[in-house]
């Protein structure tokens, strides 16, 4: 300050404290932010340094965030196929138990719970799916997974469609035909055809009958279903109840036309080769359950089969990808970790050494300010003259 004079040793021992105050400040910052460096100011290649591996650190954190949500999406993909295969086990059991039956009723209805296990499948495919992403939802779904900044380093996933089991490039599994009613008919009269056989008339009276015939019903596999014994004593009401009494099968009795209703293609013969007998008879189903021929239920195993293979195939290029990216996070984890550990060993502060130099400082400012007030008595001295 202008005007004011001190001695060279109090300006000398006031300069000493001042500057022991500034370390004190520098090192009590270094104890409250547990930084060494924390700014350009303190060390510029150090900060610089410190910041770009923080930079990098904090852009692999962001990286290992999208590999977490891409497990979690391989992971309900994964969920979906061992869902779907479970159901595509029952559908295999479906069709053997229709194969290890002739009834057709049990075939068809056997039908109609095979296609209720497709659209389960369809329904779990279209719920596989997390964030949005279903890997087994087809186009638009694919994933693409990043594992370095620059984005050189990276793994396309790609989505299948298993929502529609008919795709031939997915399952190529189709639904079953549940079948459709048919039928035939039976013209009764007498020899000369002029009168209407009625329920309590005499089947032989109809010249294509004869005591001794054997009337058998056989399905589309050649299989019989019922046959009925033609004696002099057998009514058109014995045929009727007969029919009617056949699993799948139903007759009606009208006039003179005997119709005869079936679920599956039925087919009416008789054992008689005479000339005028009963002449063969099969219902008219346009559409028969898709496990009504034996060779359709092998198909359909056979197609099963084929579904189970892609299935296992699919689980195990997404359990590879998974293994990829779990590999790869575990790694970026790491990578992480060293970035930080890199950047700290430039910056931080060993706080049992800066501890250290401010008590060391306390000290030396304690003594500074002793000295300083030694030097201001010693300038006193002259006041003893007077």
């Amino acid at each position: 300050m202008a005007g004011i004079t001190i001695s060279s040793a109090v300006r000398a021992n006031l300069s000493a404290l001042q500057s022991t105050s500034e370390m004190m400040s520098r090192v009590q910052e270094k104890l409250s932010t547990g930084r060494k460096v924390n700014s350009a100011l303190d060390n510029p290649n150090s900060f610089f340094t410190a910041k770009g591996l923080e930079n990098r650190s904090s852009d692999l954190g962001t990286l290992l965030d999208d590999m977490g949500q891409t497990v979690q999406t391989l992971k309900a993909a994964d969920k979906g196929i061992t869902s779907i295969s479970g159901l595509v086990d029952a559908a295999k059991a479906k069709a053997n138990q229709a194969a290890q039956t002739s009834s057709q009723t049990q075939r068809a209805q056997y039908a109609k719970e095979f296609n209720e296990l497709m659209t389960q499948i369809e329904s779990v495919a279209k719920d596989s799916g997390y964030k949005g992403k279903n890997l087994l939802g087809g186009t638009g779904n694919d994933l693409k997974v990043t594992f370095n900044e620059n984005g050189s380093s990276k793994l396309d996933i790609s989505a299948v469609d298993f929502t529609d089991t008919t795709s031939s490039t997915g399952l190529n599994l189709a639904d079953l035909a549940t079948g459709t009613s048919g039928t035939a008919t039976i013209t009764l009269t007498n020899g000369t055809a002029t009168t209407a056989l009625t329920g309590g008339s005499l089947l032989t009276a109809d010249s294509e009958f004869a005591a001794g015939d054997v009337l058998s019903l056989t399905d589309t596999n050649g299989a019989e279903v019922g046959k009925l014994e033609i004696t002099a004593t057998t009514t058109v009401a014995d045929l009727e109840k007969f029919l009617d009494d056949t699993e799948g099968v139903s007759a009606a009795l009208a006039t003179n036309t005997m119709t005869v209703t079936s679920e599956f293609k039925l087919t009416l013969s008789s054992s008689s080769t005479e000339v005028g007998s009963f002449a063969d008879r099969t219902t008219n189903n346009s559409v028969e359950s898709g496990f009504a021929k034996d060779s359709d239920i092998d198909a359909a195993l056979k197609k099963l089969k084929s579904a189970q293979d892609t299935l296992r195939s699919q689980a195990s290029t997404f359990g590879t990808n998974l293994s990829i990216v779990q590999n790869r996070q575990d790694f970026t984890k790491s990578m992480i970790n060293t970035l930080e550990e890199g950047a700290g060993k430039l910056t931080l502060a060993d706080t049992n050494q800066e501890g250290a130099n401010l008590l060391a400082l306390q000290t030396q400012q304690s003594l500074a300010s002793t000295a300083l007030s030694l030097a201001a008595s010693a300038d006193q001295n002259v006041l003893r003259l007077f």
